[in-house]
């Protein structure tokens, strides 16, 4: 069963997709018969306990893990169908990502980070494109700039920046405010969610914390690697009461009844 309306306005679909690590008699299930949609110009955080299988979707639906069995197709691309070569087309061209860690080169300037993407692929931006990006971002004053110069918050604005220059069908974030002080997470996710609002750009984000989920349209919420629940309109508190009795629901899915209770992600 899918969790979303579906059709032609879908960024992403998954269908039954399964992930499984390990040999014969020694395997660990990610993700187990996986179904749901991203709505293009939608915004969905992924939460889940730790092990529940949120860096996995991520990875299989933004091609960068290839599921064991099932169904990822990307705009009218069927993921499984594409060689290696055509998927890092894919994900150049169509893909943005937004990391924990900003993955900046220091030598280069804010500007020239920017537009790394599009020179890898052998493309310039269209007239203006850079600057209109700068200005979304807060950082058009800064463009000459390099890493070592901004603040944490700032770089993390570059790499919004370097995301969404190629116009990508969907932006993957995993964790993207995890090393930003409290203020600073909450610019850059009312900068993800304008994005959305404004441009209709597609995000879907991994993290474990119910405010920075608070900005999104809907959480998808994982157990064991599976879709265990879903809350649309989501507010802080009504993310955390979820995750608490979903860290119960996967301790005790997971572990024999005499085994210690482990933490959450």
């Amino acid at each position: 069963m899918f969790t979303d309306s579906g059709g032609a306005t879908d960024a992403v679909q998954l269908t039954d997709v399964r992930k499984v690590y390990g040999k014969r008699g020694n395997t660990v299930v990610a993700l187990d018969d996986v179904s749901t949609r991203f709505g293009r110009g939608t915004f969905t955080a992924i939460m889940g306990p730790s092990g529940s299988g949120k860096s996995t979707l991520l990875q299989a639906a933004a091609g960068l893990d290839q599921p064991t069995s099932g169904s990822v197709v990307l705009e009218d691309r069927e993921l499984s169908t594409m060689d290696e070569t055509e998927l890092t087309e894919l994900r150049r061209d169509r893909v943005g990502f937004i990391f924990q860690a900003f993955n900046l080169l220091p030598v280069l300037t804010v500007e020239q980070n920017v537009t790394l993407p599009l020179r890898l692929a052998g493309r310039s931006p269209a007239k203006g494109r850079v600057l209109t990006v700068l200005e979304q971002v807060g950082l058009a004053d800064r463009r000459k700039h390099r890493p070592a110069e901004l603040s944490g918050g700032q770089q993390q604005r570059v790499a919004i920046a370097r995301a969404l220059i190629t116009e990508p069908a969907v932006i993957f974030a995993d964790e993207p405010t995890g090393a930003l002080d409290t203020r600073t997470a909450r610019d850059v996710l009312g900068l993800l969610r304008s994005s959305v609002r404004s441009a209709g750009q597609t995000i879907v984000m991994v993290t474990h914390d119910p405010v920075a989920a608070s900005y999104a349209d809907r959480v998808l919420f994982l157990a064991d690697g599976r879709v265990v629940g879903e809350l649309h309109s989501p507010t802080a508190d009504a993310v955390a009461e979820r995750m608490t009795r979903l860290g119960a629901y996967a301790d005790e899915a997971s572990q024999p009844p005499s085994a210690a209770v482990g933490g959450q992600h």
